[in-house]
């Protein structure tokens, strides 16, 4: 039995229903995953494949799935399963077909803002899960300071100067140290994505905002607002929809170069010394702010 055979035996279980698909329909689109669509003209399913030693990553991503689309607001796929057979493992999920982008749209900013009013009595989530591919930690804080000094930023730089980056851990400690002249705000812990780029954003064919791949925590909100700034951006209608929605604190402006370093980290960490300048400036100009 091939991979797709199996994954399609189990889909069947889980729906109670003789899913018998077509062979599967290679998409494009990742770097991480390879990506099928199962289909037997009644049911249509999207599957990530992987190696079979990331089982946790596709199960921390299913419950983060099923966490966004209890709430509501904008639609995710909805998870079916996860598993592992024959070295690799696999998520199966909703497929959405695509009608366009959906991150101008001012129902996209409006139904962030609303999942964002999903909260938590602290900061992180119950399991950890990962960005990108790396692994991102979770663990429960207290204060949004540390959870971002010790879970995000202060993760990355260690993670930085293991793979030959040292000199960003030295510029970065003394960052770590001034996070309460950086982050001096006391935001409450909302629901976020947690990877929030023009790619992990659409619409389906009725037009309405679609979001995958998350890497979902409880953190400040602003931290999803920054991530939809670093690669381009999104359309004006989308933030003047979530500022009407629930407007941002002035010191936004700042707070998300900080925000945004731990992206670029990740991307130096993930793809090598491409993004150790960009990384570099970061840090230096918000030394110099704070």
């Amino acid at each position: 039995m091939t991979l797709w055979q199996h994954i399609a035996a189990r889909i069947g279980e889980a729906t109670g229903s003789n899913f018998r698909p077509q062979p599967p329909h290679h998409l494009g689109g990742g770097c991480i995953n390879t990506a099928l669509r199962l289909a037997d003209g009644d049911q249509e399913w999207f599957i990530k494949i992987n190696t079979a030693d990331r089982p946790a990553m596709f199960e921390a991503e299913a419950e983060g799935l099923a966490t966004m689309a209890k709430t509501g607001t904008i639609r995710v796929p909805r998870p079916l399963l996860t598993g592992t057979y024959d070295g690799q493992s696999f998520i199966v999920m909703e497929y959405i077909a695509s009608g366009g982008s959906g991150a101008g749209s001012q129902a996209a900013g409006e139904q962030l803002a609303a999942m964002h009013r999903h909260t938590a009595e602290h900061f992180g989530w119950h399991r950890d899960n990962t960005i990108g591919a790396t692994h991102q930690p979770n663990d429960w804080r207290d204060t949004w300071i540390d959870f971002w000094r010790e879970q995000r930023l202060g993760f990355q730089l260690d993670l930085a100067a293991s793979n030959g980056y040292a000199y960003l851990k030295r510029l970065g400690e003394p960052l770590l140290e001034r996070f309460p002249s950086l982050i001096d705000h006391d935001p409450q812990p909302s629901l976020l994505h947690g990877d929030l780029w023009g790619g992990n954003i659409s619409s389906d064919r009725e037009g309405r905002p679609v979001t995958f791949d998350p890497a979902v925590y409880y953190g400040d909100r602003e931290a999803d607002l920054a991530m939809t700034e670093l690669f381009g951006g999104f359309e004006r209608e989308f933030y003047a929809a979530y500022q009407t929605a629930w407007p941002l604190d002035p010191g936004y402006a700042v707070r998300k170069t900080l925000y945004n370093l731990y992206h670029v980290l990740n991307h130096t960490n993930l793809f090598g010394c491409g993004y150790a300048g960009q990384t570099q400036r970061m840090m230096e100009r918000l030394l110099a702010e704070c």
